[in-house]
């Protein structure tokens, strides 16, 4: 399978190393506008380069591309590969409003192509292991779900000339940018303990949130970079975000899943607390494979701190998909459940009330 990328950011080297691991797959070609970056990227990758994206897929003709581009410039580009028939694969989130988002979607019901989102924390084995727990019905009706990022960006990060912190670009702060990926797994997990909730239906009712700007210039964020919020599940049971980019020197990312039937606690790929009412044989395989961080940070400090084989796990079930004429697991409505629960938390903020999350 052909693939190309869109964007030749950080993360772009994220997707390279990624598409590298599958067998299957060959990275043609990749895109940006500065020449100099573009060309030592295809140098590195072993593939070409072009300056313009709709130049690429008109040339290269991929079968799929992968978008690695500031999130609000998604839409337009995923529509010229979509026009084009060419499946999308896109990083988080798919785009910076619900509303982008479906056009997105629409267009690719139209077109007869898969939209795929990127979310690789569900590809973590550890969260694939509490998942699995919640489907199972082990924490009984979920009473607890709550996901904290406590992590920390120095100004360089937010600096002059950066699209990080602008609302056209980023669209919001820690909660869009950083925190979008705990978000879409509490609403993952908390969602397998509900199997009368159609797959279709964000778990989420409703959210209180507020937000800050606490440790960043303002003259260069345009956003938070502190928010916390509490959401009422479609159960009744509570959940729990904390997003925060604020926090020197920046700590590991945790959840915490449990209700009478047991607890479930992560930190990054770690389990610090797995203990059930019912215990199963398998309980304490769990806890050993778990018992260790094995030296990553997360992202706590480095946004490229992270283990991009979850990343090559998400990017396989996509190509597996597509060769057997399947959606994926992670398609565009998947993908539009974290946004839709980010928007409500910043018209909470704004408004001081509660908003509910529109099936």
């Amino acid at each position: 399978m052909r693939v190309a990328i869109i964007g030749i950011g950080a993360i772009a080297e994220i997707h390279a190393r990624a598409l590298g691991d599958i067998p299957s797959v060959e990275l043609v070609s990749a895109c940006c506008r500065t020449e100099e970056k573009g060309l030592q990227f295809a140098e590195r990758h072993g593939c070409s380069w072009y300056p313009d994206a709709a130049r690429m897929i008109r040339r290269e003709k991929p079968d799929a591309v992968t978008i690695a581009t500031p999130s609000g410039a998604h839409l337009e580009l995923a529509l010229k590969a979509i026009r084009k028939g060419v499946h999308v694969l896109c990083e988080k989130p798919l785009e910076i409003t619900t509303r982008r988002i479906d056009r997105m979607i629409k267009a690719a019901d139209k077109a007869g192509v898969c939209l795929g989102a990127i979310f690789p924390q569900r590809f973590n084995p550890v969260l694939q292991a509490v998942h699995a727990a919640s489907a199972n019905g082990r924490f009984g009706d979920l009473a607890i779900a709550s996901s904290a990022v406590p992590w920390w960006r120095d100004d360089t990060y937010y600096g002059p000339g950066r699209w990080q912190g602008s609302l056209a670009l980023d669209g919001g702060g820690a909660l869009m940018n950083q925190s979008i990926h705990g978000v879409d797994a509490l609403q993952w997990i908390a969602h397998a303990s509900m199997p009368h909730i159609p797959q279709t239906v964000n778990p989420v009712e409703r959210v209180a949130a507020l937000t800050a700007l606490k440790s960043h210039d303002p003259v260069h964020v345009e956003v938070e970079d502190t928010c916390l919020a509490v959401l009422q599940l479609k159960n009744g049971g509570l959940g729990q975000l904390l997003a925060t980019t604020s926090l020197f020197p920046g700590n590991l990312r945790r959840f915490i899943f449990g209700g009478r039937g047991g607890t479930a606690e992560v930190e990054e790929e770690q389990i610090v607390n797995w203990q059930f009412r019912e215990s199963l044989s398998g309980d304490d395989t769990i806890r050993s494979q778990f018992s260790k961080m094995n030296g990553t940070t997360g992202g706590a400090a480095d946004p490229m701190a992270i283990n991009y084989s979850c990343h090559t796990r998400n990017f396989q079930q996509f190509f597996d998909a597509l060769r057997a004429g399947k959606q994926p697991q992670l398609d565009g409505h998947e993908g539009r459940k974290a946004v839709a629960i980010i928007e409500a938390c910043y018209k909470s903020a704004a408004t001081c009330k509660f908003v509910r999350i529109p099936d």
